[in-house]
């Protein structure tokens, strides 16, 4: 790690305060690799026990663990893995008048591994009214595709019965409509939930509810894929702890058909406005580029996410991409994709108006572009 990040980086991954709260398939991977990557101190949470079914996907638990907590399962390990940290583990179940107790300390990080709509709306809205980082782990069971696994704000989580029941929550109980990182899988659901079957035929669902109101229905999970969000979150956290800056892949679902109409509005564009299209010089791949990595799909005026899916499909429609400087060509390094009508006015003002009158758009606009500058070597 200190060859990856360097001294001082590492230095602040090991200084850091992480709260993981669910230790199954996903969270025991994440807080494994969160000590592995030598996060100094750990607040594990969970009210669960290890159960057989646990060994398909837990990260550390064996056979002598099943019937142990979860929380004292992962810290007896760990104690064997790097000794130094500081662990604390908690058989505990997270709800309102559990917050003071689970978020406080300032934590750097908070991971959300939970299963249980309830209690994750909880947690997550308590970070937000807290001003916590938290990143959160959306349904991994009953998938199968390592390749759809991705991070991404919750507004743009897709094909997840989880998110999409987490969203609604969020707005409708506690006014949250984003903000949240979430790790997702943009596959739809394999299988479905089977029904409870009892080893006695005097057994009820009940019976194996270790608290009530929670479900005891089986989703089929394949081990491999809570295991990679695991490694997923706790990569993401560990870079963020050392503050190592990269972009997560946008979610942006356009095909090559969008991205090709999108270079010919371009062509005619600049048409139209000076008398050739000789100065364009990007081809539709590089438009994707442009479209997808730099402007995430949507209009530079407009970054907040709102247009999801199908959604972002019709926006497409309203966009053409227009050089930010006109006294440049149109490459990669000087083209913004804006609305319609925020083309036109952009046309009839200049750059030294938009950096008087906004200078915040003009800084953003002028880093991303830079960016482009960077990656293309320019």
């Amino acid at each position: 790690n200190i060859q990856f990040f360097g001294v001082e980086s590492q230095k602040k991954v090991t200084e850091s305060f992480v709260v993981v709260v669910g230790l199954g398939g996903v969270g025991s991977h994440a807080a494994s690799m969160l000590l592995r990557s030598g996060v100094g101190r750990l607040l594990l949470v969970d009210f669960d026990q290890v159960s057989l079914s646990s060994l398909n996907r837990h990260a550390v638990a064996t056979r002598e663990d099943v019937g142990t907590p979860k929380a004292y399962c992962l810290k007896k390990h760990f104690s064997l893995i790097y000794p130094e940290c500081q662990i604390e583990a908690r058989v505990q179940l997270y709800d309102s008048s559990a917050e003071d107790e689970i978020l406080s300390g300032q934590p750097d990080f908070v991971l959300d591994c939970i299963d249980n709509i309830d209690t994750k709306v909880s947690l997550l809205a308590a970070c937000v009214r807290r001003g916590l980082r938290v990143l959160s782990a959306m349904g991994a069971g009953a998938r199968a595709d390592p390749t759809r696994i991705r991070v991404a704000d919750l507004r743009e989580s897709s094909n997840d019965p989880l998110s999409r029941a987490v969203r609604y929550r969020l707005k409708k109980d506690h006014g949250i409509e984003g903000g949240i990182p979430v790790v997702f899988s943009m596959e739809k659901p394999k299988a479905k939930l089977l029904p409870f079957q009892g080893s006695k035929e005097e057994e009820t669902p009940s019976d194996y509810q270790i608290v009530p109101g929670f479900r005891v229905r089986i989703i089929p999970v394949l081990g491999t894929i809570p295991a990679i969000f695991g490694q997923v979150m706790a990569s993401y956290v560990v870079t963020q702890l050392a503050q190592l800056d990269f972009q997560t892949e946008p979610i942006v679902n356009l095909d090559l058909d969008h991205y090709r109409v999108l270079h010919h509005r371009l062509l005619e564009h600049e048409e139209l406005i000076y008398g050739s299209a000789k100065q364009v010089l990007v081809d539709a791949e590089e438009v994707m580029y442009i479209v997808k990595e730099l402007w995430r799909g949507r209009s530079a005026r407009d970054q907040n996410m709102k247009d999801t899916g199908r959604k972002m499909w019709r926006s497409v429609n309203e966009l053409m991409l227009v050089r930010w400087d006109k006294s440049k060509s149109a490459g990669v390094s000087n083209l913004i994709l804006l609305k319609f009508s925020e083309a036109d006015a952009h046309e009839s003002t200049t750059l030294d108006q938009i950096k008087d009158e906004e200078p915040e758009f003009h800084a953003m606009v002028s880093r991303v572009l830079k960016r482009a500058e960077t990656e293309f070597a320019l």
